[in-house]
């Protein structure tokens, strides 16, 4: 399967989504004026979904509560969704808004914030016409300019992460942009040969300990795999049929293996035809399992298919194995609800309990060809671990959870430290006017204990309307923050990001 055959299959199912009247979408000024968004007026925890029009902001100065502790000096990338509305139209889902990629700096003279929209074609021509031009994920727009590939549809929303002297900031399924790591202008999409060239690149790289670079794509049924060096040379890749699946987010990388979970997911082309968007095409088959893809990392073409219960997943926390058998970690919920029913409303300003979603710890005996599942019942999202343990046997996860909310409304407001060989837990939490993002390990300089360091992140403070930088003690989250590094505005919610230090 060639490049063309790939542009081939998404400029057929482009074309369907193409062919019908954009759906009523909600309205929305482009103004500054509050009155044609009551939904947002009612519920001031759904401000950041508002987005931004199309500015870049910075904060030289953040206000600092409390002390960045002195050995904390760096750069923490993030990006995300941050344009939902041109004229009078405004996306129903949280996936398909513009990329917006912000940079903390944490220096000897505090902490500053700078965030930039990345220069997508999409994003510069849509700017210069003031109204959408291109089909999206989940909201059915009417395309009035060619598509000539998937990276006609990049939004470069998802996360960002450095790879030898670039900046990328990476979709779903499309190129990769580089950026300038300084500025975070943009210098482009990236091709890592010229067979790729514009090939899904995903969101959601693994990157171990000494810089190994392992990555993925999905786009028609078919999977891209993907190992380049930690300068970002191009080692090995493949293409192949991928089991099953229209939507394959995340990944676990172990020590010998690559292992995918693909949910039980069609796409219904009629319903594109009818107007819908990719996301409300998707059909949930809740009667097929959910595939479980090994793959040997010494050779692609080793690849091994076994099932489990069906689940929809997002995110992984890590993986890593031994006498061939592999502990993989990962965030469940039942099915497309909280994509096809909570983002929308959720994009409306609506105050909607969001579907749960639970860690669960996955047991793959590959000498017996035998799965076994446990699981947990905090409502949480977003695992991460210490990034030196990779594809290593690591002891903690970290995660936004969702911590006593008296709204009952299930947003993450707090933060939790697991122990997976005890099962013990360390939280805090922000109560009810906070709501946080994804937090990163960020280890202290000369540790090598798992865990020894900070744990930092970004959250909404409802309750002040500004969004901050939080900075923890990973080993002492229940004695609250070191520091609240407080911006004097708010911003769009991110999905993903990377702390580098200094």
């Amino acid at each position: 399967m060639d490049r063309r055959h790939f542009f081939q299959s998404l400029a057929a199912t482009a074309a369907a989504a193409a062919s019908v009247a954009p759906s009523a979408l909600l309205h929305a000024s482009t103004g500054a004026s509050d009155a044609s968004k009551p939904l947002f007026n009612a519920n001031p925890h759904r401000t950041p979904l508002r987005g931004f029009q199309g500015q870049d902001v910075s904060c030289d100065s953040a206000l600092i509560e409390g002390k960045v502790p002195a050995a904390l000096r760096g750069v923490f990338y993030r990006n995300g969704p941050g344009l939902f509305e041109r004229g009078t139209q405004r996306y129903e889902h949280w996936f398909d808004g513009d990329g917006l990629v912000h940079a903390w700096r944490f220096t000897d003279q505090g902490v500053s914030h700078r965030a930039r929209f990345v220069r997508t074609s999409k994003f510069v021509a849509e700017q210069e016409a003031n109204e959408f031009l291109l089909p999206a994920f989940g909201s059915a727009i009417k395309a009035k300019a060619p598509i000539r590939s998937s990276d006609s549809l990049n939004t470069a929303n998802t996360s960002a992460i450095l790879l030898g002297d670039r900046l990328l900031a990476m979709w779903e399924g499309g190129s990769a942009y580089s950026l300038d790591p300084q500025t975070l202008e943009t210098r482009g999409t990236v091709a890592w040969s010229p067979e790729l060239k514009g090939m899904p690149f995903s969101a959601h790289p693994k990157v171990e300990a000494d810089g190994t670079f392992w990555n993925f794509g999905t786009m028609m049924g078919k999977m891209v795999l993907y190992h380049l060096s930690p300068k970002g040379e191009l080692l090995k890749h493949a293409v192949f049929d991928a089991p099953t699946g229209a939507m394959v987010h995340d990944f676990a990388v172990s020590q010998r293996h690559l292992i995918f979970l693909l949910p039980p997911i069609n796409l219904n082309r009629d319903a594109l035809r009818a107007g819908k968007g990719f996301a409300q095409a998707m059909v949930w088959n809740a009667q097929e399992s959910l595939k479980v893809l090994v793959v040997d990392k010494a050779d692609f073409s080793k690849r091994r298919v076994l099932e489990m219960p069906p689940y929809m997943v997002f995110h992984f926390g890590n993986a890593w194995e031994a006498n061939n058998v592999i502990k993989v970690d990962f965030v469940k919920s039942a099915d497309l609800g909280v994509m096809n029913d909570w983002m929308p409303k959720m994009m409306r300003g609506e105050a909607t309990q969001s579907p749960s979603s639970t860690p669960a710890f996955l047991s793959i005996d590959l000498n017996r060809g035998r799965i076994s599942i446990a699981e947990r019942s905090e409502n949480l999202e977003f695992p991460r671990v210490d990034p030196r343990f990779v594809a290593q046997r690591n002891r903690y996860l970290y995660y936004p959870v969702g911590l006593n909310r008296a709204n009952g409304d299930g947003e993450l407001n707090g933060l939790m430290r697991l122990d997976i060989d005890n099962g013990k837990t360390d939280t805090y939490s922000f109560g009810d006017n906070c709501s946080l993002e994804e937090h990163v390990m960020v280890p202290k300089p000369g540790s090598t204990r798992e865990g020894e360091g900070w744990l930092v992140g970004v959250g909404f403070d409802a309750s002040r309307q500004q969004s901050f930088a939080s900075v923890f003690d990973a080993q002492n989250l229940s004695a609250g923050p070191l520091a609240l590094a407080r911006l004097p505005y708010w911003v769009p919610y991110c999905f993903h990001g990377h702390f580098y230090a200094a």
